[in-house]
């Protein structure tokens, strides 16, 4: 049987950044990690990761809750530096 550990590794993301798109998109983490998979081979996925994330740290910090707003933008961080075309439209502005 494949485990949720199993589903993670084969997505393209790390543990924090699955729960931060099951967070947003109000998934369990296997089907965040199949829409992982599903985004990072989409046309502009990784961008769209990267705004849900973003989101996710303004809501956050938005609550007040800067512990969490700090564990998500060390999953931002991570992201980028593993998808770094996620974040080439930022250097732009």
């Amino acid at each position: 049987m494949i485990s949720v550990d199993d589903c993670i590794a084969m997505c393209g993301l790390d543990r924090s950044e699955i729960a931060a798109l099951a967070e947003h998109e109000h998934l369990p983490e296997v089907a965040a990690a199949a829409l992982a998979s599903y985004l990072l081979h989409k046309a502009g996925g990784e961008k769209e990761i990267r705004r849900m994330l973003m989101e996710d740290i303004r809501a956050a910090l938005d609550g007040n809750d800067i512990r969490h707003a700090t564990d998500l933008l060390m999953a931002l961080q991570h992201f980028l530096n593993e998808h770094p075309s996620a974040g080439e439209d930022m250097l732009r502005a």
